[in-house]
């Protein structure tokens, strides 16, 4: 399995970005998919994660700003981040995991500016 993200880059506070996380290879249709981030010095943190059935789990720290979907004909999950914070400044990385086992992709840096 490969996963290939895009959407991350540099944004002021208040904004917005939307990243997309594709996955390829020999998918199980039972999986989750999710974000993960790791702000420099730190550990590496859960963002949000959803099922192959469509339910959510989300960090407290994103909640009622970051939402998740994904579509699972593309095997993509997608990373809605409105309203930034500095805070939210980190290595993004999107996983899937099925059958006990996760696959990580590269990580992409998204930076808020205050």
């Amino acid at each position: 399995v490969q996963l290939q993200a895009s959407g991350g880059g540099l944004v002021q506070a208040g904004g917005y970005l939307r990243r997309s996380c594709a996955a390829s290879g020999s998918i199980w249709r039972i999986n989750i998919m999710g974000w993960y981030r790791q702000a420099p010095g730190k550990l590496r943190e859960l963002v949000a994660t959803i099922t192959s059935d469509g339910s959510t789990n989300y960090a407290d720290s994103v909640k009622g700003r970051f939402t998740i979907s994904r579509d699972n004909g593309k095997n993509t999950v997608y990373l809605q981040m409105n309203s930034l914070k500095p805070e939210d400044t980190a290595v993004y990385y999107c996983t899937l995991t099925t059958r006990g086992y996760s696959h990580w992709g590269q990580g992409t840096q998204v930076t808020v500016s205050s």
